[in-house]
């Protein structure tokens, strides 16, 4: 095993028979920097060297170009744009040794010149970079030079002395989490292509002599130094392809400039952004599912003030007794009191999010609260309420298993102007019903009469809730005021930073004034009534009735793209509540799956014409139909499930079971053209997978043997779908 990361891989024959080449065609010199990364890295990947040169094939063309290079090779403009000059050198060495014939020599070079324009992109690609090549480009902008390590340390002394304000910043939109995990990523990656290249030397050794060449390890157990031995030849292999000494320099946790270069591990809130994203996908499942704008997004100029006002963070700035020293050390060692008093404001959210995620973890590991294990949660669910007020007793009754209406779950609630801290107090019996809205108790008592066992039973709930609330509040991201909790202007920013670091959609309310129609119907469909309503009304405003059309034309537009993931009933309640004008409602009449949801929406507001009624077609009808018979089966599905888990699933008689489905079925049949026959064609022409289910459960519950057989026999071949046909969303419809 060698002791130098030089690589048996020809390099220095290679480049002498290339420039020879090159200088009888009147070519410059290939950029040693660039063949050295190109011929090391083809040989890592398996690439035989038996004419003494890894030799291209398009099978390695895409882990090299594509994958390996982006992030472990930081070239100026002439070196990178050399990488296709070495491949085809390459691919030229290897026919004039004969090892191709002229039809493989063409078809390798074709493959070299498909895959360069996804090179380039990789190359540019932001989320490639890596703290090595993000330095390396620092350095090499500067005018230092990068195979100099005496000058590459002196410049990172002068950077990390230089005012953080003065620093440039990372592309966008890279966060420190971002850089140190791809950094981090690239690390194993690397790790694992040098042990599968040591296991080939031992396995297949190559005529040319083995690639990781030289004397045996000089440990005492090879095997157990054989890592750190990887490790240290990947280290300097990433020093020759970006910047001299810097992986020493760099590196965690003894490298005199390790501040710079944060692996994960070095970041606290690394693991929330982890945590959210994981509620984000449990929620939507999708990273990219929007989440609504935050209602008070502090400047970047106020996050200090917010931050230093802040109970906790404060007291650990100021070396506090009070303040917990697991926090301390996690959050204000290091460059964290530089941090607070020069930070940008970037380095000041992260700070702060540092802070927050630390409480997080010891909320969960030092009590034993119902709730411990619940506070990311609680912090996702008040950044995807858009940011509004919740209630303390209304999240523990739904912890808690007690009714509260879901038409107010996302309700925002009456915040008091008082936002001083007292101890938490359940809300009186009379205002239970406003905040839970349903006036009954299982159905059992009014809720200004409940029993002291259930009274006591919600107070239980409500005051670890409120525990649980009031040490996040600690962190300046949270207020408590009596009942109701919510995300502070310094939460909002902080929440927002720490989802974006876990690529979670976060956009702000510029974001969404730029999005085109299609983008925002499918967004505020999930967000919560008020929010999506005024983000409505905002996007509108001032563009006129053509807005709304262009909406409306969204919707129809989605709707029959995916029948199952648009909600259209939700979209034109809160197109309603936006105050959608009439006369773009009348414009989407004639639309084929949604102009009857526009009909009845006019009729509703007493706006409808007699003419109105005559130009929705017989989809839309049908449209509207299949959506709210597949409303009944779920709601008679819920029903279902209800009496099951009380009765228990065998006890359970499904006669004595009141089926909304049937009823609904016969009340709308009742009125199509031709009856229950057509009416049942139409709605298998509206949708097949929905029109199925309907069916189905039709079938199993209608009383009339002629009408469930029409619907067994029409679901059968709704089921026989053709491959990619869509499945259930998010929704589990």
């Amino acid at each position: 095993m060698i002791r130098t990361p030089a690589l048996n891989t020809g390099l220095d024959d290679f480049l002498g028979w290339a420039d020879e080449e090159r200088e009888a065609r009147g070519e410059a010199p290939l950029p040693a920097r660039t063949a050295d990364a190109v011929l090391t890295l083809l040989a890592l990947r398996g690439a035989d060297r038996r004419t003494g040169v890894p030799e291209p094939t398009a099978r390695l063309l895409s882990p090299v170009l594509h994958e390996d290079l982006p992030v472990l090779l930081w070239g100026t403009r002439p070196e990178v744009d050399a990488v296709p000059e070495v491949l085809t050198a390459l691919a030229d060495r290897a026919r004039a040794s004969g090892r191709l014939n002229a039809k493989r020599h063409a078809r390798l070079l074709a493959a070299i010149d498909e895959a360069v324009p996804e090179f380039r992109r990789a190359m540019a690609d932001p989320w490639n970079l890596t703290w090595p090549r993000w330095y390396a480009s620092l350095l090499r902008a500067d005018g230092v030079d990068a195979d100099d390590p005496d000058a590459v340390r002196a410049w990172l002394a002068a950077h990390e002395d230089t005012p953080r304000a003065e620093r440039p910043a990372l592309p966008a939109p890279l966060h420190r989490s971002d850089v140190a995990a791809r950094t981090f990523a690239v690390r194993v990656q690397l790790g694992e292509v040098l042990l599968a290249a040591f296991a080939r030397d031992v396995e297949e050794p190559s005529p040319a002599g083995p690639l990781l060449a030289g004397p045996p390890l000089d440990a005492d157990r090879p095997d157990e130094a054989l890592p750190a031995e990887l490790e240290r030849i990947g280290a300097a292999l990433s020093d020759r392809w970006t910047a001299a000494g810097l992986s020493d320099a760099l590196a965690e946790p003894d490298g005199p400039h390790a501040a710079l270069a944060p692996s994960p591990e070095s970041i606290p809130h690394f693991a929330l952004a982890d945590r959210l994203l994981g509620e984000h996908l449990d929620y939507y499942g999708d990273s990219g599912r929007p989440l609504p704008p935050p209602p008070a997004l502090p400047a970047p100029d106020e996050i200090k003030a917010l931050l230093h006002a802040a109970p906790l963070p404060s007291a650990l700035a100021a070396g506090s007794a009070d303040a917990p020293s697991e926090i301390a050390e996690r959050c204000f060692t290091g460059p964290a009191a530089t941090v607070w008093t020069d930070g940008t404001p970037e380095e000041l959210t992260e700070l702060a999010a540092d802070v927050l995620a630390a409480v997080v973890d010891d909320i969960g590991s030092s009590t034993d609260s119902e709730y411990a294990q619940d506070a990311a949660h609680l912090l996702y669910a008040l950044y995807e309420r858009g940011g509004t007020a919740d209630s303390v007793v209304r999240k523990a009754a739904e912890h808690g298993g007690l009714p509260v209406d879901p038409e107010l779950e996302d309700a925002p609630v009456p915040v008091p102007e008082d936002r001083s801290y007292r101890p938490y107090e359940t809300p009186p019996p009379d205002r239970l019903p406003a905040l839970l809205g349903i006036p009954s108790l299982s159905d059992l008592s009014d809720l200004s009469d409940l029993s002291e066992e259930d009274r006591a039973e919600l107070d239980a709930h409500a005051r670890a809730l409120a525990d649980v609330v009031d040490r996040l509040a600690e962190t300046g991201c949270v207020f408590r005021a009596g009942d109701a909790y919510g995300l502070t202007p310094l939460g909002c920013a902080v929440l927002r930073h720490v989802l974006a670091a876990g690529h979670v959609a976060t956009p702000d309310d510029e974001a969404v004034s730029e999005w085109e129609a299609a983008e925002l119907v499918l967004a505020v469909q999930d967000w919560p009534t008020q929010t999506a309503v005024d983000t409505l009304t905002r996007w509108t405003a001032g563009r006129g009735v053509t807005a709304w059309s262009e909406l409306l034309d969204a919707v129809e537009a989605a709707k029959s793209a995916d029948f199952d993931e648009v909600t259209t009933a939700t979209l034109f309640a809160r197109l309603n509540l936006a105050a959608v004008p009439a006369e773009a409602l009348r414009a989407a009449l004639t639309h084929p799956a949604t102009g009857a949801h526009a009909h009845r929406l006019l009729e509703g507001r007493g706006e409808a014409t007699p003419a109105d009624a005559d130009r929705v077609p017989p989809s839309a009808r049908a449209a509207l139909a299949l959506e709210t018979l597949e409303d009944r089966r779920h709601q008679d599905l819920r029903m279902y499930v209800e009496a099951a888990f009380e009765q228990g699933q065998e006890a359970l008689d499904t006669t004595a079971l009141t089926w909304t489905l049937p009823d609904a079925f016969d009340t709308a049949a009742s009125t199509w053209p031709g009856g229950a026959p057509a009416f049942i064609q139409a709605l298998s022409q509206a949708d097949q997978p929905t029109a199925a289910r309907v069916l189905e459960a039709l079938a199993d519950h209608h009383p009339d043997p002629k009408v469930a057989a029409l619907a067994v026999r029409t679901a059968k071949p709704l089921r026989r779908q053709p491959p990619g046909s869509k499945g259930r969303n998010k929704h589990g419809r």
